[in-house]
């Protein structure tokens, strides 16, 4: 990995494996996190603020979006919302590789969307390894409260995922699964 010529930045979106410390990252991360200390300091009447904040943050922001704080990313350069989508309070989304959230998404307080991934060597995990695998969740999806969504899941359009689920591998559209891990449990 030392004579790769890409940045630690160019790695981590692509999915494989870098370092944060002495990159950009740093940079990166802190320029975030000073848009979400602002993001989360607004009030419901404060819309249009919120708007313009998650324009900067994120890398695409659709039409009637609401996404109530408190929020948490690690870049917010990788998350990309779709329209007439609304969020519930306590989102973390940590975004080191894509995340695609679709239109017309429901998602419950307290979701987790977790793209990192770290090497089981534990070595490698102690030099600061690390790396990210995609989530993509479809069009007209309802995310329950609490529900977490592991590295490299896709979740398909017109799925529930009840409350509480921990998502470990693809749901396939118009399904709706539940518990840990999820599982479908009937198509809709």
């Amino acid at each position: 990995m030392a004579t790769d010529p890409r940045t630690a930045r160019e790695r981590m979106t692509a999915g494989e494996s870098y370092r944060t410390a002495g990159t950009e990252l740093i940079e990166d991360y802190c320029a975030a996190d000073e848009l979400i200390i602002e993001y989360n300091a607004t009030s419901a009447r404060q819309r249009a603020e919120r708007h313009d904040i998650l324009e900067r943050l994120l890398a695409e922001v659709g039409d009637d979006v609401s996404i109530r704080p408190p929020l948490r990313v690690d870049y917010g350069y990788n998350i990309r919302v779709g329209s007439r989508t609304f969020v519930n309070f306590g989102l973390v989304a940590l975004d080191v590789t894509p995340i695609t959230i679709g239109d017309d998404v429901q998602i419950g307080p307290n979701v987790q969307l977790l793209t990192p991934t770290h090497p089981l060597d534990p070595m490698e995990r102690r030099e600061g390894w690390e790396a990210g695998a995609p989530i993509t969740i479809g069009d007209n999806v309802w995310l329950g409260g609490g529900v977490i969504v592991c590295p490299g899941v896709s979740i398909g359009a017109n799925s529930v995922i009840g409350a509480g689920s921990v998502v470990t591998r693809d749901v396939p559209a118009n399904s709706v699964a539940v518990g840990n891990p999820a599982r479908v449990i009937k198509t809709v």
